[in-house]
């Protein structure tokens, strides 16, 4: 690939403390040089990227997502769901294990990597299962699993409710140092349970999900973690309470993580109301209370990271009656723009939303993939462009994902990606981003 110069920008890189207007230069796909001000880059042959009134920051990093690929290709595919990633700004993306099969042997973990590396266009880092199948019932062959390059374990859509699997699993997470990723959930509390327990689904008519369904399990495994000395990671935090416990776990010494998704973050229970099936998401969107709670928690550093738990359906699907619509919401392409609403209203500053999608989900899946959620020279050259400024209304009749169910259609959003680089490669761009052949002069 020629090199590329990317010139005019703000870098913003919280991993190295960089918030300045700079340029860098792209190299045999990797970071080769960054500048600031006036100074001028190597002598070199490249084509040069405008990014003035752009933000250059790491390429993102999702930790939660779903392809559905093998067995729901309706939904999406690793070509449809990388493509979408990238016109999300996301350079690597973790899929769940709930496809058909499911990630559950070395096998089928060998065939997403070969599909990703034949058709997809960003980075995808495949999630293990915790029980064989998915029925909670025997550990999967996690060192297995790990050496063909699984890089946590879960078994999300299900919680793992067997205690003592758990435990075993927790086990290996301490020998392992990988992270055991819950769906944080007691079905015998929310079992028929269509959203939020409160106003809204008295309102409707909707058997409700209680917070305590979530803070259950996420006190149990919490348990398990302290007992064990393993690594928890708690999938898709919603409630007051869940921050709360985490955060009193953190004071204890125990070893855990945890992410919240752009949709608790910003939507509240009442995207409900009508019977909207697009807001039908499990854990259920809870209230603008949760919501403080968990804003807190991201300034706090007592969650970690953002995740989109992007989990496509097709129309017909969530068409469908309230109670029999799938649970789930697309959401790689319009991550960036609903985030960006927290930094516009002052809830979050820039650099700590950039921070939790970039250097703080690398800093989980760690370096055997490189140095990824940074702009340090010799990285590799995954890159995020995005005008924060830039007004847009959701429109997912352009969607590169199958997926379309999403509450903020026609929506207006004020931030959006301008251009996605993985590994040195343009694999987004719009088309008001200028790319030109270098010139004597910048």
């Amino acid at each position: 690939m020629k090199p590329l110069l990317i010139h005019g920008g703000h870098i913003i890189d919280p991993g190295q403390g960089i918030d300045e207007a700079a340029g860098l230069l792209i190299e045999d796909g990797k970071i080769s040089w960054l500048g600031k001000g006036e100074i001028t880059p190597p002598p070199t042959d490249y084509d040069m990227l405008d990014a003035s009134g752009l933000i250059v920051c790491p390429g993102f990093v999702d930790l939660h997502c779903h392809l559905r690929q093998p067995g729901f290709e309706e939904r999406e595919t690793i070509a449809t769901g990388t493509r979408a990633a990238a016109r999300g700004g996301f350079t690597t993306i973790c899929c769940m294990p709930n496809t058909e099969p499911p990630l559950d042997n070395e096998a089928i973990i060998d065939y997403i990597k070969s599909t990703a590396a034949s058709e997809g266009i960003v980075r995808v880092l495949p999630i293990g299962c915790i029980s064989r199948g998915r029925k909670g019932e025997e550990l999967t062959g996690m060192a297995e699993l790990a050496s063909a390059g699984a890089i946590a374990f879960s078994d999300d859509g299900e919680p793992a409710l067997n205690s003592g699997l758990m435990r075993q699993a927790m086990d290996y997470s301490r020998t392992s140092g990988l992270p055991i990723i819950d769906h944080c959930e007691d079905t015998a509390l929310s079992k028929g349970g269509q959203v939020n327990e409160g106003a809204i689904s008295a309102r409707l008519g909707l058997k409700g999900i209680p917070n305590a369904a979530e803070e259950i399990i996420v006190a149990r495994d919490l348990a398990l973690a302290q007992l064990t000395g393993g690594w928890l990671h708690v999938a898709h935090t919603t409630t007051e309470g869940s921050v709360d416990l985490i955060r009193r776990a953190r004071e204890k010494g125990i070893k855990v993580t945890a992410e919240v998704t752009p949709h608790h973050l910003t939507l509240t229970e009442e995207a409900v109301t009508g019977y909207n099936t697009n807001a039908k998401v499990n854990p259920p969107l809870r209230t603008r209370q949760d919501i403080k709670a968990l804003i807190q928690g991201l300034k706090e550093n007592v969650i970690d990271i953002i995740a989109t738990d992007h989990a496509p359906h097709t129309e017909a699907d969530k068409q469908r009656e309230f109670a029999l619509a799938p649970f789930g919401i697309s959401g790689f392409e319009t991550a960036l723009g609903s985030l960006m609403s927290l930094v516009h209203d002052r809830k979050l500053t820039l650099a700590t939303l950039i921070s939790r999608l970039t250097c703080e989900p690398a800093r989980i899946i760690g370096n055997k993939y490189g140095k990824l959620g940074t702009l340090a020279i010799g990285a590799p050259a995954d890159i995020t462009i995005f005008d924060p400024a830039r007004e847009w209304v959701v429109d997912t009749r352009t969607f590169a994902s199958r997926g379309k169910n999403t509450p903020l259609e026609g929506s207006a959003l004020k931030g959006r990606i301008m251009a996605t680089i993985f590994q040195g490669k343009l694999v987004y761009r719009d088309d008001s981003v200028k790319l030109e052949a270098k010139r004597d002069t910048i």
